[in-house]
């Protein structure tokens, strides 16, 4: 059986091709995988396509490779919290595929289920929908939107066994289990790995087969601050 714990996240890096579409998880920071990221942005890789709620905080989080240039494109929701991320967009300097959150979220499940689109009623009539094919359904508009896969996942979980199975914390839930099922690789970062048959099945959100690799995480918590151990 392949063996999926990683001691250093570095021996990872190879994994990491320039152009490759990235699905991060986290919202904010909150679930975030920050050890593999610190590990990406040590590496040379360029012209990433991340896929994320938002690019992280100032100085962590995907806000280190986006002040590395390491990001070509941005694909997700919350990305007007950056300004320096509005300021390289409205320069030319970074592309920004904007997405309702629910619509995010949609599409990456989608990828994740073999689905190849779907159709929403959120965005018909704006910015957002130009280009878009549209279609009216029991006399309502409504506009396609691809599904969303990834090369890589990058996610957060907050215990593993041996195996791969994950659970989370409350919110620090939030993309990481979709973001699991949609990509060709899934590395997940952790607190704790524990062994087979530790975890309750019933607490069991994500199943071994989805994850390639496991690391543990190189951050803890204080307070509302996420530092190094």
């Amino acid at each position: 059986m392949k063996q999926k714990m990683v001691k250093n996240p570095r021996d990872l890096i190879p994994l990491f091709k320039d152009g490759q579409r990235i699905l991060t998880g986290g919202f904010g920071i909150s679930g975030t995988p920050l050890t593999i990221i610190d590990m990406i942005a040590e590496s040379n890789v360029k012209n990433l396509h991340v896929v994320s709620n938002n690019l992280g905080d100032y100085g962590m989080g995907l806000h280190q490779l986006f002040i590395r240039g390491q990001i070509e494109k941005a694909i997700g929701s919350f990305f007007t919290i950056n300004r320096e991320a509005v300021v390289a967009w409205s320069r030319g300097e970074l592309e920004i595929d904007l997405l309702p959150q629910g619509t995010l979220a949609e599409a990456i499940r989608s990828g994740g289920a073999g689905i190849g689109g779907f159709y929403t009623k959120t965005a018909v009539g704006t910015e957002l929908a130009k280009g878009k094919e549209e279609r009216v359904i029991d006399g309502e508009r409504y506009i396609f939107e691809k599904a969303i896969k990834g090369d890589v996942a990058i996610i957060r979980a907050k215990t593993s066994d041996s195996l791969g199975n994950l659970t989370y914390h409350t919110t620090a839930r939030n993309f990481n289990p979709m973001m699991a099922t949609a990509a060709e690789i899934v590395i997940a970062e952790v607190d704790e790995i524990v062994e087979v048959g530790e975890l309750d099945p019933e607490n069991i959100v994500t199943p071994h087969v989805y994850v390639d690799y496991i690391i543990q995480t190189g951050y803890k918590k204080e307070g509302d601050q996420y530092v190094k151990i």
